[in-house]
């Protein structure tokens, strides 16, 4: 993995900025683990908790706070795709950094218990980065993930328009249309309906 740091804290940056820690500093982390799973129940009940705090920290645009709570899931089970997951939307939100976003999705593709929305996140960093030929087989996987997504569809629509596919972009589009996006996608997919000149 390639190391990445940035202008914050290091608390606030993927994998705590790769920071080198005192021995104090990991003994401070073995009791923070420790006291989370005795809290929770279990190491799976830990990190299910942690994990929800840093979607919702970061769906209200508490980047900070979304960071180190991915950064604290990441103490508790290195291992899980979940934490790949979150700091990649860290990475790429934050940060603006597309490349290790993209790094960590596919990091995140290979460790266990993978989210259902991972592709359709991962395919839409694909998409912002202007690679709608990679996007385009990640968001069809996406869509068979997440049937009823209906932003997961509006982005697979982007990628096979750009990839030349109209007619298949409007199929996308139509499907969009009944699974409720959310209202920044509604806006995205009438501009898209127009540019596909969808039916």
């Amino acid at each position: 993995m390639t190391k990445r740091t940035y202008a914050a804290p290091s608390k606030e940056q993927p994998f705590f900025g790769f920071a080198a820690k005192t021995d104090a500093e990991r003994n401070e982390d073995d009791k923070f683990v420790k006291a989370l799973v005795q809290a929770a129940g279990t190491k799976e009940k830990a990190l299910d908790e942690v994990v929800k705090r840093g979607w919702r920290a970061l769906g209200s645009g508490k980047y900070p706070e979304a960071a180190l709570r991915f950064n604290q899931a990441y103490l508790v089970a290195p291992e899980q795709s979940v934490v790949y997951h979150g700091l990649a939307a860290i990475a790429q939100i934050r940060f603006k950094d597309l490349d290790f976003a993209e790094e960590l999705f596919r990091i995140a593709q290979k460790q266990p218990n993978p989210l259902k929305m991972l592709n359709a996140d991962y395919g839409r960093v694909l998409l912002v980065a202007k690679r709608p030929k990679e996007a385009q087989p990640v968001l069809e996987q996406a869509v068979k993930d997440t049937p009823d997504f209906g932003d997961a569809w509006i982005n697979l629509a982007h990628a096979r328009l750009q990839n030349g596919d109209r007619e298949a972009a409007c199929a996308a589009a139509d499907v969009a249309m009944k699974q409720r996006p959310s209202s920044n996608a509604s806006v995205d997919l009438n501009r898209l309906r127009n540019d596909a000149q969808c039916k």
